[in-house]
């Protein structure tokens, strides 16, 4: 199943045909608009052909500017990238350890101190 959100672009005086057409339309789901003529909608699809079909038909509605995909969500890539996950070893394994105490587990990080960026800048109280 693929998800993708839709931001449809058309003129203010138009607004309100073109939100009930869309809320009509049975190849979206409308969400919201605004007063300048943007309208947030969804298609879903069994794949991305399917969507691309529902896009069309959105497109076709009278006064519609344009539609342009913004976000999309595939449950397969999602799949994916789960079993990658599951067979990793994100958890060290003494945390799955039921033999160890959690007062044994010594944590020696300190994030306030990481240098995550690659370089070490430390500010004194004023921010400098």
């Amino acid at each position: 199943m693929n998800i993708s959100s839709i931001v449809v672009q058309t003129l203010p005086k138009y607004l309100d045909e073109v939100v009930k057409n869309l809320k009509e339309c049975e190849a979206c789901d409308y969400h919201v608009h605004d007063e300048l003529g943007r309208i947030i909608i969804t298609i879903e699809g069994k794949n991305v052909e399917e969507e691309l079909e529902k896009l069309r038909v959105v497109e076709s509605i009278p006064h519609i500017i344009s539609a342009d995909m913004q976000m999309a969500y595939s449950e397969d890539e999602l799949n994916e990238h789960m079993k990658v996950l599951e067979n990793s070893d994100v958890v060290p394994s003494m945390l799955n350890d039921d033999n160890i105490k959690p007062e044994e587990i010594v944590y020696n990080g300190d994030l306030k101190k990481k240098d995550i960026y690659g370089f070490t800048k430390h500010f004194d109280k004023t921010g400098k």
